[in-house]
């Protein structure tokens, strides 16, 4: 089965439209038969991603460092739990067992996760594709902010290019899907 990692909040924000936006990106998952990786906890939009999967019988498979288990905000009902022992070990296992990435709201976990890949793709690391669910207007000045980087030069266009936006998730699966080996886009 291929996957898609998703980052995204340990917390829920302040809006309801975001755990809408995730219970509906599981839906949209599922319906493409894809699985989904993420960073294995039961709060927040991760808890709401993850059991929107689950409740459809699709496949989730969660990556959690230790000393996250211990403060008790693991799911328990995963396919697949990978336990590690940092959070840069969580961070490729995530990538190792993904065909592509989407960010979903989130606060400095979800930045840091979302930055790393990218990286990785400018670094020719990896070719997977990458992509924001941007809910309710959530990253416009992030985009911004990388469209500044590419009018200074900091960022070539080929690399800020790299990175798919959209609002909706069956768009945005629409449009990340063909970018993957043997997915068949129109599920």
């Amino acid at each position: 089965m291929k996957r898609l990692c998703v980052f995204t909040g340990s917390s829920p924000g302040y809006r309801p439209e975001y755990a809408a936006a995730a219970r509906a990106l599981g839906e949209a998952l599922v319906a493409r038969d894809l699985g989904l990786v993420y960073g294995g906890a039961n709060i927040g939009l991760m808890g709401v991603l993850a059991d929107s999967v689950l409740e459809r019988g699709g496949e989730v498979v969660g990556v959690m460092p230790r000393m996250l288990v211990s403060r008790e905000i693991a799911h328990n009902g995963l396919s697949e739990l990978v336990l590690v022992e940092s959070m840069d070990e969580r961070k490729r296992q995530m990538a190792d067992h993904s065909e592509g990435f989407i960010a979903l709201p989130g606060g400095l976990g979800t930045l840091d996760e979302l930055f790393e890949v990218l990286t990785w793709t400018q670094l020719g690391i990896h070719t997977k594709p990458c992509a924001l669910l941007n809910v309710c207007g959530y990253y416009d000045d992030l985009i911004r902010f990388l469209e500044t980087s590419e009018d200074e030069g900091f960022v070539k266009p080929v690399h800020r290019a790299a990175l798919l936006v959209d609002t909706e998730p069956q768009d945005l699966l629409g449009r990340l899907c063909p970018l993957i080996p043997s997915i068949i886009p129109n599920r």
